[in-house]
């Protein structure tokens, strides 16, 4: 396969509606917000009820088990997306876990079949995860113009954060009120909202993107997948833009999962000042994606991508090294605000530079990048931190953080990539 340039504009940039105004990306986000809510409540009902019928460790593994079916099938998944159509396949798998959720809902209802059940449903879910995450991905390039998607990315993030404020109570209400199979049932019926709104988004056709339903390429599932692997290399802007993704997300998951976690017992904080600073990170992550989505567009985005990731570093080393709680919380709003930026910038470029037909495909490769690598930190950082103190680490997942800066920087067509508009 040739090199793919460095930016995949064909011809003039199609303009449109806002996507803000746009009644087709406004079904979308609501059917995407309604789902997000749905996911966030079955992982709180999930964690409950696994708690509730076993040892905390083989809780730990109920909820952890998920994520192995996600990273092993994600890329086959963007290959689905790709052939299929991104809607059908959003729809299909929506489908899919509302139904999953909702017969255990029933069975927890009428008997407790113990952990077990818990662990098919996490499987089950992670497995649909794997091809509905690629779908997403590539669904917005196929409902708005290009134009506009830098706009929807922001729109996505606000989607996300709201969900992300919303399911948790949402979630311990269903508990309070009936327990784990009351939860998993508010779970699977917000998860149902989002399947008639998707069946109401229509889907542009753009080429060279297939229609929806018509197999992309005319080669065997593993040629497509290599075919989408190839494509992601051999492109001068989205080979760097992954690896500077990939650095990014090693840097940034450790220190404000588990990191953050250490640091707030070591200083003292406790689980509410800890509450305080996730919060001070949640309001600057979603200030930035509303700057994204009021605005449309920024200028530079290439660079602007570099000098947020390289700025969100920094705040992360200083999240370790601030005197007190206030000035923690404010240094963590900085983070959410930098990294949040950098974020729904490099999304956007990976949906600008894309071909439509490799959306999935290259959805699925980001997934990977930040499902399967990213957590490996996780347990690193906690060990690193029982070594060497949360300073030290910080600094040294800042630094690798700031690679993806760096790289940004060297790497002329990166540098040099703009968002249409």
């Amino acid at each position: 396969m040739t090199t793919a340039p460095a930016t995949s504009v064909r011809g003039p940039v199609e303009t449109g509606r806002p996507a803000h105004r746009d009644g087709n990306v406004l079904r979308w986000i609501g059917a995407y917000t309604a789902s997000m809510m749905g996911d966030n409540v079955f992982f709180l009902a999930l964690s409950w009820a696994a708690v509730q019928s076993g040892t905390p460790a083989q809780a730990g593994m109920v909820t952890a088990v998920s994520a192995i079916p996600r990273t092993l099938l994600m890329l086959g998944g963007g290959v689905i997306a790709d052939r299929f159509g991104p809607r059908r396949v959003v729809i299909g798998s929506d489908a899919v876990r509302c139904a999953a959720v909702l017969t255990v809902a029933a069975v927890l209802f009428l008997a407790d079949p113990g952990l077990w059940l818990l662990a098919v449903l996490a499987v089950v879910f992670g497995a649909v995860d794997a091809v509905f995450m690629p779908a997403v991905g590539a669904l917005p390039a196929r409902i708005t113009t290009r134009d506009q998607l830098a706009r929807v990315q922001g729109m996505r993030g606000l989607a996300i954060r709201l969900a992300n404020v919303v399911g948790a109570p949402l979630g311990g209400l269903g508990v309070a009120l009936g327990g784990a199979a009351a939860a998993f049932a508010l779970a699977g019926l917000l998860i149902a909202v989002s399947v008639p709104l998707l069946v109401l988004v229509r889907i542009r056709d753009r080429a060279p993107a297939p229609d929806e339903g018509a197999p992309a390429g005319g080669g065997t599932p593993w040629q497509d997948l290599r075919d989408g692997l190839r494509y992601v290399r051999g492109h001068r802007v989205l080979a760097p833009l992954m690896l500077a993704i990939v650095l990014g997300d090693l840097g940034f998951v450790g220190p404000l999962n588990i990191g953050l976690t250490l640091l707030a017992d070591e200083r003292g904080w406790g689980a509410s000042g800890m509450g305080w600073v996730l919060a001070g990170f949640g309001v600057g992550a979603g200030v930035s994606a509303l700057v994204l989505t009021v605005r449309g567009r920024l200028p530079h985005a290439g660079r602007l991508a570099a000098v947020t990731i390289l700025a969100g570093s920094a705040a992360i080393g200083a999240l370790a090294q601030v005197p007190n709680l206030l000035a923690a919380v404010g240094t963590a709003l900085l983070v959410g605000l930098l990294t949040g930026l950098s974020g729904a910038l490099c999304g956007s470029l990976l949906q600008t530079q894309s071909d439509p037909a490799y959306l999935g495909r290259v959805s699925a490769v980001g997934g990977v990048v930040s499902l399967g690598l990213a957590p490996l930190s996780m347990p690193l950082s906690a060990a690193a931190i029982g070594a060497w103190g949360t300073g030290p680490v910080f600094v040294v997942s800042a630094a690798i953080c700031g690679l993806g800066g760096v790289l940004a920087l060297a790497v002329p067509d990166l540098r040099r990539a703009e968002l249409p508009g």
